[in-house]
């Protein structure tokens, strides 16, 4: 199987495993906001759940995975099975300890943490409680979770995508159940939910093991701060840990921001982040999770001419299913919306301000997607120096633009998403420039006939989604909102991909 081929599949089965999760995931949110709504409650479990989650995917998923895998890829490549045990050995060791000193910090320290990353909360004596509470019951989780992303790295070194690609189905699950059958027992059911997400780590670990025992990879903690790979490790995973989590911290930046903001601020942006994360987390990140391994793996073995056709293909992919999900979106997603969440303590007013910062989120949604392209591209070259100096320029003007469109501006929560949108396209060009510069990308994998193509059926997408939105839903008043929302939905897909295919654009010649 060529590594054309191997990234496709693989890409589809990560997204196959990752779109069920999201549907999931859609799920759970309708259950927690219906059964919260735009709340201060609601607020407060968005942020504390917000802050293991965002170490989560910057230190685990992000930073850990991209010094890990170039450094495990490389050993399995020179076939030495016991120094390639051995170097898991020790990660794993070091990882517990870490994790245990970290998590542990955090518990005495979660007032401090909660005043960092909700400053707003603290002029709310019964919010400022609240989220150290919840802070506290949810923190662990960032340990278990940890664990689970490791035991993911090793398995999609070895090709195995889809069960770490599965894992989250355990999370939303596990929440759903809490915020359906256990919240409404209690008198502040957000409690039920913080304990929900403690049973869905713990299960997200424990089936992790037989996969890795299948692959003879169950580590056994050691611990060698002089084994020289471990040594490198280090020296990738500094940078890393800024560099891998561009995205996330711009959003954790936005909700320091945002508690600052109107009570609902955080709701309206955690629902139209839930949108965004949905074409990125089926396509973008599965993407991405494949290409590092694979990029890893040709770097290697020296074969430059096929890893740079490997960006160019993923960036064609990208940006063919970029578009036309930030059209949709846009152009529908106000109905989405409100098929989705207007229930329950969730009001039209709710729905009309998600949909606002929706779109503004929606401006930057090639960029965010295409980050997931080439951001692999340097880690799997053990570079992590230069992603880390752009993502540290990313990170101040986002800042800066925050304030400015958030406050100066008065655009509230709009502000915020618009910023992190700008952010995303500039951290894109400066990567694609250096990637450019080293001959690895050329102008031609962004601007070519492909992407007219792209163009040009994402026009006809939006004249049917203009139609649906002016015309359709109104002569199907009667009918439930979602089945019109699906309909539209699978009518858009199929007028999408078949006029692409019409111009020679079909997916499946990227296998």
């Amino acid at each position: 199987m060529t590594a054309k081929t191997s990234t496709f599949l693989n890409t589809l089965r990560v997204s196959f495993w990752t779109l069920l999760s999201r549907i999931a995931g859609l799920v759970r949110d309708i259950a927690t906001t219906s059964l919260l709504g735009a709340t201060f409650l609601h607020d407060v479990f968005v942020i504390a759940l917000k802050i293991p989650n965002v170490f989560r995917r910057l230190f685990a998923e992000g930073a850990f995975s991209q010094a890990f895998i170039p450094i495990y890829s490389q050993l399995i490549s020179q076939d030495d099975p016991q120094e390639t045990k051995l170097f898991i050995n020790h990660i794993f060791g070091l990882m517990l300890s870490v994790l245990f000193v970290v998590v542990g910090i955090g518990l005495f320290l979660s007032p401090a943490i909660a005043y960092i990353f909700a400053p707003g909360f603290y002029l709310n004596p019964e919010k400022k409680d609240l989220t150290i509470q919840l802070i506290q019951i949810m923190l662990p989780y960032l340990g278990l979770i940890s664990l689970v992303a490791f035991a993911a790295g090793i398995q999609n070194t070895h090709q195995k995508f889809s069960l770490p690609a599965a894992t989250p189905l355990i999370f939303n699950i596990c929440l759903i159940i809490a915020a359906v059958f256990i919240a409404p027992k209690y008198g502040l059911g957000v409690f039920a939910l913080a304990w929900g997400v403690i049973v869905a780590g713990v299960l997200q670990v424990l089936i992790q093991i037989a996969p890795l025992k299948a692959i003879d990879r169950l580590p056994i903690p050691k611990l060698n701060f002089k084994h020289p790979k471990i040594k490198e490790f280090f020296i990738l995973i500094g940078p890393a840990i800024l560099a891998g989590g561009i995205a996330q911290l711009n959003l954790l930046i936005d909700t320091i921001f945002a508690s600052l903001l109107v009570t609902g601020s955080p709701t309206w942006l955690y629902v139209s982040d839930r949108l965004l994360q949905f074409p990125l987390g089926v396509f973008a990140i599965a993407l991405g999770t494949v290409l590092l391994p694979t990029l890893a793996k040709l770097f290697n073995a020296d074969s430059l001419a096929e890893y740079k056709a490997e960006i160019d293909r993923a960036i064609i992919l990208t940006l063919l299913i970029a578009f036309p999900s930030a059209c949709g979106l846009v152009l529908f997603g106000e109905p989405i919306i409100q098929a989705l969440f207007l229930r329950g303590a969730f009001t039209l007013f709710d729905m009309q301000m998600s949909y606002l910062s929706l779109v503004a989120f929606m401006c930057g949604l090639p960029f965010f997607m295409g980050l997931k392209v080439l951001v692999p591209a340097f880690f799997s070259r053990k570079d992590t120096k230069t992603p880390m100096q752009v993502a540290a320029f990313a990170l101040f003007l986002n800042i800066i633009l925050n304030y400015l469109l958030a406050f100066y501006f008065a655009m509230g929560h709009i502000g915020l998403a618009l910023a992190s949108s700008i952010s995303a396209c500039t951290t894109f060009a400066i990567l694609f420039f250096k990637l450019r510069r080293l001959n690895l990308v050329t102008f031609s994998s962004l601007f070519n006939i492909a992407l007219l193509k792209i163009i040009f059926s994402c026009i006809l997408l939006s004249i049917f989604l203009y139609l649906s939105n002016h015309y359709l839903i109104l002569h199907l008043q009667s009918w439930p909102l979602i089945y019109v929302v699906l309909i539209v939905v699978a009518f858009s897909a199929a007028i999408y991909f078949y006029s692409a295919k019409l111009l020679g654009l079909d997916i499946r010649s990227f296998r």
